[in-house]
C-alpha cells in the first residue's frame, strides 16, 4: 500500500506517527510507517541524545522530527533563548503562577526537587526550535522535518531543502494550507478539529477536501481523529497521500505513559475532550478534567498567550508526569476524540498491520460496489 509520497520516502505504508516517545518512533518505522519525534519537550542537547538513540535502534529505516515555530507569538524574531525567557518571565503576572501552585497544592501534587526542574521556555520558537532543527537535519536518517504551528520560516525551509530532506507543516484551514504551499512546504498536514493537541475548528471530513482543492500537486496528509483503517481508506479516497496520527500511539506497548494517565485514556469516551488554552496558550484538544474546568471558572485567571502560558504551566506538566497518581485530576492529557476507541494496550506493530488490513478491506468493498454499479 504505497502512495507516491510513501515511495518517495521509502516507507512501506503511508502511516505517519507523531509521538514524544523514541521507542514508538522506532517501532513505527520498523513496522513500515514513519515515526515522527515531537521535539517540543527537549532542550537541543536532550534532542541530540534522543536522536542518537533512535539512530542506533532504527536500523536502515527513516524517521521524522516535529518542531514548534508558530506563525505568531510573543518574542518573535528573538535569537537569544536565555534573553527571551527572561523578557517573557517579566510579562507574566504573579497571580497566574500563584493560581497554578494553589491548584496543584489543593490536589496534593508534590513539588519537584530543585535539581529536577527544567527551564520554562523549551522547544519553542526560532530561538530554541531553530537549533533543534539544525540538530535534526544533521542526522542522516531524519527524512522529514515538520512544523506543528504555522508556516515554517523561509530560512528553515531553505535549510531543509539544502539537506535533501522534506519539510511538512500542519494546518487547520484551506487558507493556511495555501500559505504553506506558497512558502515552498513539501507536505501539508490537514488536521481536523477532532485531533489531539493544537487544532482548529473545522471537522476533518469538511477540511480535507477544502485543503486538497487548493494544494494541486502538493501532497496532503490527513490528520484529525484517525485511528482505524476505515478512516485511513476514507482519507486516501479523498486524495490524501497518507495519514498523520498521534493519539493512537499513547496506548501502545512501547509508549512511555504512566499507568494512571494510561487508565484515564482508557476510561474516556469521545465526548470527554475539549479544546482549551489552559496549558499552552493556544486551543489544544485534551481530556477535560478539574484543571481545564478551573481555568474556565468565573473569577479565575484566564490563560495567557503562547508561549507565556506554558511557561506558567510547564512545571505542572513535569510534576504531573513524575507524580501521575496524585495529579490524575489535573494532568495534561492532550488527546483527540479517537480516545473513545482506545481501550487496550497493543504492540505498535499490531496497530500498524491492523490499520493496513482494515484499510484494504474498506477499499475492496468500495471496488466491489463500483463494479456492481458498472455491471448494472
Amino acid at each position: 500500500m504505497q502512495t507516491d509520497l510513501a515511495k518517495k520516502l521509502g516507507i512501506e505504508f503511508p502511516i505517519f506517527a507523531f509521538t514524544h516517545c523514541r521507542d514508538v518512533v522506532v517501532a513505527v518505522s520498523k513496522a513500515g510507517g514513519l515515526g515522527v519525534l515531537g521535539a517540543v519537550g527537549f532542550t537541543p542537547e536532550q534532542l541530540e541524545v534522543e536522536l542518537d538513540w533512535i539512530d542506533e535502534h532504527i536500523g536502515d529505516h527513516v524517521y521524522g522530527v516535529d518542531i514548534v515555530i508558530p506563525g505568531k507569538y510573543e518574542g518573535m524574531g528573538a535569537t537569544d533563548a536565555d534573553k527571551l525567557e527572561e523578557e517573557l518571565k517579566a510579562l507574566i503576572p504573579d497571580h497566574h503562577r500563584e493560581f497554578v501552585q494553589k491548584l496543584l497544592a489543593d490536589h496534593d501534587v508534590p513539588e519537584l526537587p530543585e535539581e529536577e526542574r527544567m527551564r520554562e521556555l523549551i522547544g519553542f520558537g526560532t530561538a530554541i526550535a531553530g537549533p533543534q532543527a539544525e540538530i535534526a537535519l544533521s542526522h542522516e536518517k531524519v527524512a522529514l522535518l515538520a512544523n506543528a504551528l504555522g508556516t515554517p520560516p523561509a530560512d528553515v525551509i531553505d535549510n531543509v531543502h539544502s539537506k535533501g530532506k522534506l519539510i511538512a507543516a500542519l494546518c487547520g484551514s484551506a487558507a493556511q494550507a495555501a500559505r504553506h504551499k506558497a512558502a515552498g512546504v513539501d507536505i501539508v498536514i490537514g488536521q481536523g478539529t477532532e485531533g489531539g493537541g493544537h487544532t482548529g475548528e473545522i471537522g476533518s471530513m469538511v477540511l480535507w477536501p477544502e485543503i486538497l482543492d487548493v494544494l494541486g500537486d502538493t501532497p496532503m496528509l490527513a490528520a484529525g481523529g484517525i485511528g482505524s483503517g476505515r478512516q485511513m481508506a476514507a482519507a486516501l479516497a479523498m486524495g490524501a497521500q497518507g495519514v498523520w496520527t498521534g493519539s493512537l500511539w499513547l496506548t501502545v506497548e512501547e509508549a512511555d505513559v504512566p499507568p494512571a494517565q494510561m487508565q484515564s485514556l482508557f476510561d474516556a469516551t469521545s465526548k470527554d475532550t475539549l479544546r482549551s488554552r489552559s496549558w499552552t496558550g493556544k486551543p489544544c484538544r485534551m481530556l477535560r478534567n478539574e484543571w481545564t474546568d478551573a481555568w474556565e471558572a468565573e473569577g479565575n485567571p484566564k490563560p495567557l498567550g503562547m508561549p507565556m502560558q506554558f511557561m506558567v504551566t510547564s512545571n505542572a506538566v513535569q510534576r504531573g508526569h513524575k507524580y501521575p497518581d496524585q495529579a490524575k485530576d489535573v494532568q495534561f492529557n492532550p488527546v483527540g476524540q479517537i480516545v473513545g476507541r482506545m481501550d487496550k494496550v497493543r504492540p505498535t506493530r499490531d496497530v500498524i498491520f491492523d490499520m493496513v488490513s482494515e484499510c484494504g478491506d474498506a477499499m475492496e468493498r468500495m471496488s466491489t460496489l463500483m463494479n456492481q454499479s458498472l455491471e448494472a
